[in-house]
């Protein structure tokens, strides 16, 4: 694939393992859109990297959108990425502590922005993909989504998360069999600890905590190696159909 003169739309762009993904991805694609719905920050990201990237301010669960969105990085270059970094970790256990269940809603808020958008995102990209010449080797793009190690070992409050980190895990195979015949890939990365906005919010002890519990390297991971992971899933064809983790070889008790 002639990445140099392809466009990507990345989801949750404007911070962590988005932003991280857009400036990678910047270095060598036509262009690049960042998609979030902090303003300022992406606003500030494509100023900084240039023309080739553009900021588009949109909720995943929102069709026009981030169909708006698509149509912007098609433009310029046919859309041969789409990745989906956008995502909630908000916590809470089924019975808190005065008895109360976990609310209905909550749940739904976090499976409407990190499942549903995910696939509102993969729907929507995977259409346009299809709608787009192959190239010599009938292949018309990628879809890379962000899973998590919760899809496997949930913690504690983390049914939510757990919950929909798990279906973008289990719809990896059917959406790569869907889309196999338009020649688009479509696979997940699972990450482990990495230090993002979202853990920066967890305290210190927590946070060292969290880096000692990885095996090799003992340490939190950077944004920069999900981004170098999209990278090398773009350009290794035959990898289709995975949920891979990034973690360290973490495995949450």
């Amino acid at each position: 694939m002639a990445w140099e003169s392809a466009s990507a739309v990345v989801t949750g762009g404007a911070s962590g393992l988005g932003a991280a993904t857009v400036r990678r991805l910047a270095q060598y694609m036509t262009r690049v859109v960042a998609i979030d719905l902090d303003e300022e920050r992406g606003m500030a990201l494509a100023k900084e990297l240039g023309s080739n990237v553009v900021f588009h301010k949109a909720d995943v669960t929102d069709e026009v959108a981030v169909a708006e969105a698509i149509e912007l990085a098609a433009a310029a270059a046919p859309l041969r990425a789409s990745v989906c970094c956008a995502g909630v970790g908000w916590a809470a256990k089924t019975v808190g502590r005065d008895g109360s269940p976990h609310k209905l809603d909550l749940f739904s808020k976090i499976i409407s922005i990190n499942l549903i958008g995910t696939f509102n995102v993969a729907r929507l990209a995977a259409a346009k993909m299809c709608s787009q010449d192959a190239d010599d080797a009938n292949q018309r793009g990628v879809l890379v989504h962000t899973a998590s190690v919760a899809a496997f070992d949930g913690q504690k409050g983390q049914v939510g998360y757990a919950a929909s980190k798990a279906a973008i895990a289990g719809m990896t195979l059917p959406l790569a069999r869907d889309l196999a015949r338009n020649g688009i890939r479509v696979v997940t990365i699972a990450p482990g600890v990495f230090d993002t906005p979202m853990m920066q919010t967890v305290p210190e002890a927590i946070r060292e905590s969290l880096a000692k519990s990885v095996p090799n390297p003992s340490r939190l991971g950077f944004p920069e190696e999900y981004a170098e992971f999209v990278q090398s899933i773009l350009d290794t064809p035959y990898l289709n159909a995975q949920t891979i983790r990034l973690d360290g070889a973490l495995r949450m008790v």
